[in-house]
């Protein structure tokens, strides 16, 4: 294909990389919902979705890790979705420049790396809790007093200094790149800065991701609202006024959940 073919095609980048991420996004809310369909119709074996029935296997372990990541994938690329997009055209106008970045995707990679990261851990979490007996089949708290005390975690946390350092990273993407040397021209140090970003979103939503533990880890409408969250924590306008409002609705739950257990 000569470089006049490709010209279009590259005037046409914002949207190619937007469909793409719209494409994974898609693609792993589908697996998502066809995993909680599943289990939810009866027309899968409890025992494949919740390996708390008997010891994991290897094959087991790599099936939880896999559906953990598809989540964090589903949930978490829309709202690094502007990130990945400021990339893209930053990208094309130093490529107009004669000195181009490595390609978006290896940013956007380093980022999912971060994720799978979390969601490694969050696998090995929920072993721990089936092995306890603190989850039910259905993959949420089976008891009230750790429900609340995860609500009531998630809660606090939203109110932190650190989870209101982690959310002005993600919230500014300028200055999160004028504060770590800007987009990089080769591909490690593009997958370095991705990475760097990841941990930041990872370090403002770790806390609310563990409520899944609480409410169902295959409860779509939960899975679908704390996406939301994620998102209208770092899009709209109000500074830390959204995420303060979900640590107290977070809070008010979890003393609802272990007042409870005393009555």
């Amino acid at each position: 294909m000569t470089g006049t073919a490709l010209a279009p095609l590259l005037r046409r980048d914002r949207w190619i990389v937007a469909g793409a991420l719209g494409a994974l996004t898609v693609f792993s809310w589908l697996y998502i919902y066809r995993l909680a369909a599943a289990m939810g119709m009866g027309g899968m074996d409890p025992r494949a979705m919740a390996p708390a029935f008997k010891p994991w296997s290897l094959a087991d372990a790599a099936f939880m890790a896999a559906m953990w990541v598809a989540m964090m994938v589903g949930m978490m690329v829309p709202s690094v979705a502007p990130m990945i997009l400021l990339y893209a055209r930053v990208g094309r106008q130093a490529a107009k420049q004669g000195q181009p970045f490595a390609a978006s995707l290896w940013f956007a990679c380093g980022y999912l790396v971060a994720w799978t990261g979390f969601a490694l851990v969050a696998t090995v979490a929920q072993w721990a809790l089936e092995r306890a007996a603190l989850l039910t089949p259905m993959m949420a708290s089976a008891d009230d007093l750790l429900g609340g005390a995860v609500l009531i975690v998630a809660g606090a946390y939203q109110w932190t200094a650190l989870k209101d350092s982690c959310l002005a990273q993600c919230r500014a993407p300028l200055a999160f790149l004028h504060r770590h040397g800007g987009f990089r021209a080769d591909v490690p140090g593009a997958l370095s800065l991705g990475f760097r970003h990841g941990l930041y979103c990872v370090g403002c939503c770790w806390a609310a991701m563990a409520l899944l533990f609480v409410f169902g880890v295959m409860n779509l409408l939960w899975i679908a609202g704390l996406a939301a969250l994620a998102l209208v924590e770092k899009l709209l306008p109000g500074d830390r006024l959204v995420a303060r409002l979900a640590g107290i609705g977070f809070l008010a739950a979890g003393a609802w959940l272990i007042l409870g257990t005393v009555r």
